[in-house]
């Protein structure tokens, strides 16, 4: 998809179940990355749950250190769980695994303008699911899917220069 809007920048939400490690490690990576290749001006990004359960608390420390490796910060960030209004709000809604996206489908009610995906839908990994390191505790495989995931993005959602 390329924006065909102009200079409206393109509005993309990570979700996963807690917003605190996988998509708000998505949502700093992507930034990073965005600004990095200049692109900055052209995404609107950030992340949210589906779940209460951490509302308010940052991004849990591993995950934190694994972006610091990388030298990408995530300082202010709070957890906040996803609304049916941010379906209206964004242009892409992608989830870190098929359960996110099912409870992303129930809470917005459904996709009819197919703007919900899986991150690794972007990737030659299609329907795979970003590793969840809260179970694994392998941040490693999570920094690796979530970096294949947002280049895949980028490159498939690059706004068109003026």
């Amino acid at each position: 998809m390329t924006d065909s809007r102009g200079s409206m920048p393109i509005r993309v939400l990570f979700v996963c179940h807690g917003n605190i490690c996988r998509s708000p490690m998505a949502e700093f990576v992507m930034k990073d990355m965005v600004r990095k290749r200049g692109l900055a001006d052209g995404y609107r990004i950030a992340s949210a749950a589906t779940s209460r359960e951490e509302i308010g608390n940052p991004v849990y420390p591993p995950a934190r250190r694994k972006l610091a490796e990388h030298g990408i910060g995530c300082a202010g960030h709070q957890a906040r769980q996803m609304t049916r209004a941010d379906y209206d709000r964004y242009d892409r809604i992608v989830c870190m695994d098929k359960n996110n996206l099912l409870n992303v489908l129930r809470i917005t009610g459904g996709d009819p303008e197919g703007k919900v995906a899986l991150l690794l839908d972007f990737t030659p990994r299609s329907g795979q699911e970003v590793a969840d390191p809260w179970y694994t505790g392998d941040f490693s495989a999570t920094w690796r899917d979530v970096l294949e995931g947002c280049e895949g993005l980028i490159d498939r959602t690059q706004p068109r220069r003026s």
